[in-house]
């Protein structure tokens, strides 16, 4: 029998080692005619209702990030997100972030996730911070290989 992978350690780890008051992995679960992605883990979370946030492959920043597979920045959510576009990004206004960061999780050349990290202070996410989320989530996590191309 394999080994439980602990998404939920590795994503602890993974927000203490970049520095985010946030972070977040979605995966997608595969449905009828498309997929649909949900947070499934959180770390440094002020409440659960992430867990009830259920997407469609391009609709908020997982949906986006899954299916174009690539980074997506916030920078500044107040600057950057008129108020009545807030509604499409639920992840924001459930967790109160400020600024955000998202990049695709891959596997065996597939997106299959989107890992998510967020501030709600005054710091933002920039542009070398989006990078290392982005070389992180290269090594892979948990049984996700991070592999974007595979060579045959």
């Amino acid at each position: 029998m394999k080994n439980q992978v602990d998404y939920q350690r590795e994503l602890d780890q993974i927000r203490q080692a970049l520095g985010y008051d946030f972070m977040s992995l979605a995966l997608a679960d595969p449905a009828e005619y498309d997929y649909v992605i949900r947070w499934k883990y959180a770390s440094g979370n002020s409440n659960s209702r992430y867990k009830r946030i259920v997407l469609q492959s391009g609709r908020g920043i997982a949906g986006i990030v899954f299916k174009t597979g690539k980074p997506f920045l916030l920078y500044s959510v107040q600057e950057q997100v008129k108020q009545d576009m807030l509604f499409s990004y639920p992840i924001i206004n459930s967790e109160k972030l400020k600024s955000i960061g998202a990049v695709p999780l891959w596997n065996d050349a597939r997106v299959a996730g989107v890992l998510l990290g967020g501030f709600r202070g005054d710091q933002q996410v920039n542009d070398t911070m989006l990078r290392e989320l982005q070389n992180t989530a290269r090594l892979g996590i948990g049984d996700l290989n991070g592999k974007e191309l595979l060579l045959s």
